[in-house]
């Protein structure tokens, strides 16, 4: 840097957004826990898993399911393995309330399963809510009320004790239709102060207390007590901080599992449940890629997928994540976004170059490892860079890893041409056609895909005899071998479509064909030269590449024949035509 150089910081200017009008979360609800323990914790196992698709997610949609994408919905979460899935409003809703009785009376619950209904803390619809229970084995309800500072002034207008009063009141009806409509069901309970995050904590706390006593959990029948970040209000060490604070001051701990329920409108509901689970949390309710109100609850297939990639067992079968979207996207009519973590269509592909050329010998790297180790590449242990899993661990291939643009380069194609084509290119030739795919890229826009990519190869590197192109076309050729390792050759051309027999000498029938191009008045010189078997067994294949000096220029040529000979002479003659094309 220049000695009269001046420092640069840049300045950025004010958004002119109406600030005023807005109140840090510090302002509205305190959260004071300086000796927090939660980071110095680890995640080591999975938290209980309670689905909500069919009620909160369901919500949300701008269609709501029906009494078919609904089953499709349940089915699918039974067979990822949910124990516990929230199905409905029975109360609010008469296609949850016929969808509730529809698993009941078709006998569609797994016995290892439990079903959970919503309602709220008022006296007719928890009345409904256990009338649509009648004749279950087994069933979750929960209850709520809304908590918040906000919503007691402006929803309510009550006081802290008239909506503790509330919970109590929803609690003891609760029990007594429990009692009274479902004598022969197991009633489960679970409890939410919605908006809590929006709550004082020791008011949360006295609350679920309350109903605590109503409720009477034991050690071995423990209540749920669901904290809801039903608006996410603050960054997710201080819902961290508030849930470590409810693990520690609410009363009989032992008796409750402690519940999340993280919204996204700040975008960090996974981060929020993670950190939650840190601070003493025991169960994560969402829903399957984070469908739900405005911007959706905690997707439970990230999570699930954060701890596999970790080594940590989720709990779910998540071996198909592509079955497993189709049917959210049925179900929700919505589709999955393509960025969308470890579900979305372009979440394991790579356009970068740079990116591209160190997937590409990462995965050969673990190739060569498991050859040495002498084991099978799905029993190595996950090493590639930018590819946090093994994409078929998940149920996708490698076909759509790699995928190019303007901004790949060498790496990207190389991958796909051996990948696709099984085209092994030797590195200078790698960097010669991912230049003719760059001047593709550049000049139309947009992807090239695997089928365009090796139909570029064959125009430039492979003219077939349909659609030939170039001075000279190779018929047939034999050689013999002389005496002192000198290889004889005749080689059959076509000349601008003009038949020429040409014969040669050298060590070997490439440096033979080039002793006879020479005497046609074609001078070639071979830098380099590689070949691979294509496939294997009676009818193998051969690639041939080869680098010619050809009148001072640089190129090169492919070759494929089951002869290797053949396949060598067919790559010098795509050389030289590329040269006179």
């Amino acid at each position: 840097m220049s000695a009269t150089a001046r420092a640069w910081t840049p300045q950025q200017r004010p958004s002119g957004l109406p600030l005023h009008r807005y109140r840090p979360y510090h302002e509205q609800v305190t959260v004071d826990l300086p000796d927090r323990t939660w980071p110095s914790r680890r995640i080591e196992r999975a938290p209980r898993w309670a689905a909500v698709d069919l009620r909160d997610g369901n919500q949300a949609l701008i269609d709501p399911m029906d009494g078919q994408r609904k089953l499709e919905m349940f089915q699918l979460l039974v067979r990822m393995g949910f124990k516990e899935i929230e199905v409905g409003f029975p109360a609010a809703s008469q296609t949850d309330f016929d969808f509730v009785r529809r698993l009941i009376e078709q006998d569609l619950i797994p016995d290892d399963v439990v079903i959970q209904v919503l309602t709220q803390c008022r006296d007719e619809l928890i009345e409904r809510t256990f009338q649509s229970l009648v004749g279950a084995e087994r069933a979750m309800v929960h209850f709520y009320n809304s908590t918040s500072v906000t919503q007691r002034r402006v929803v309510f207008g009550l006081d802290r004790a008239d909506i503790r009063d509330i919970a109590v009141r929803g609690a003891t009806t609760a029990r007594k239709y429990a009692d009274v409509l479902t004598p022969g069901t197991d009633v489960l309970w679970q409890y939410s102060p919605e908006s809590y995050t929006g709550t004082e904590l020791e008011f949360a706390a006295e609350v679920c207390g309350a109903v605590m006593e109503v409720i009477e959990p034991t050690t071995d029948r423990p209540i749920v007590l669901n904290l809801p970040a039903t608006v996410e209000m603050a960054t997710p060490n201080v819902y961290a901080d508030s849930i470590e604070w409810m693990h520690r001051n609410l009363p009989d701990r032992d008796r409750i599992v402690l519940s999340l329920h993280p919204h996204n409108d700040r975008g960090t509901a996974v981060a929020a449940a993670e950190l939650g689970m840190m601070a003493g949390a025991d169960r994560v309710e969402g829903c399957l890629f984070g469908n739900g109100e405005r911007t959706g609850n905690v997707c439970l297939v990230t999570l699930g997928m954060n701890l596999f990639s970790q080594g940590i067992d989720p709990m779910l079968d998540l071996s198909d994540l592509d079955r497993i979207r189709r049917t959210v996207e049925y179900a929700n009519q919505l589709p999955v976004p393509e960025r969308h973590p470890w579900g979305g269509d372009l979440v394991y592909t790579a356009f970068s170059g740079s990116h591209q050329d160190a997937i590409k010998k990462g995965l050969e790297a673990l190739e060569r490892d498991a050859a040495a180790a002498g084991i099978a590449v799905a029993e190595m242990t996950w090493d590639v860079p930018y590819l946090p899993i093994d994409p078929k661990d998940v149920g996708r291939t490698y076909e759509a890893v790699i995928r190019v643009n303007s901004q790949s380069g060498k790496g990207g194609v190389a991958y796909v041409m051996k990948n696709d084509h099984q085209f092994d290119l030797p590195r200078r030739l790698q960097i010669e056609f991912s230049h003719v795919i760059q001047t593709r890229t550049d000049s139309q826009g947009g992807e090239v895909t695997s089928a365009e990519m090796i139909g570029i190869f064959a125009d430039e590197y492979l003219p077939s005899a349909s659609d030939p192109w170039g001075r000279f076309r190779l018929v047939a050729s034999r050689h013999i071998a002389l005496d002192g390792g000198i290889d004889q050759l005749w080689v059959d051309l076509l000349d601008r479509d003009q038949p020429v027999t040409l014969k040669g000498e050298g060590n070997g029938p490439i440096a033979g064909f080039c002793d006879a191009l020479a005497s046609h008045g074609v001078e070639v010189a071979v830098l380099d030269y590689a070949e691979h078997a294509m496939s294997a067994g009676d009818d193998a294949t051969a690639a041939s590449y080869i680098e010619c000096d050809i009148e001072g220029r640089t190129l090169w040529g492919v070759g494929v024949d089951p002869s290797i000979v053949t396949a060598s002479l067919q790559a010098i003659v795509s050389a030289v035509n590329r040269a006179h094309r």
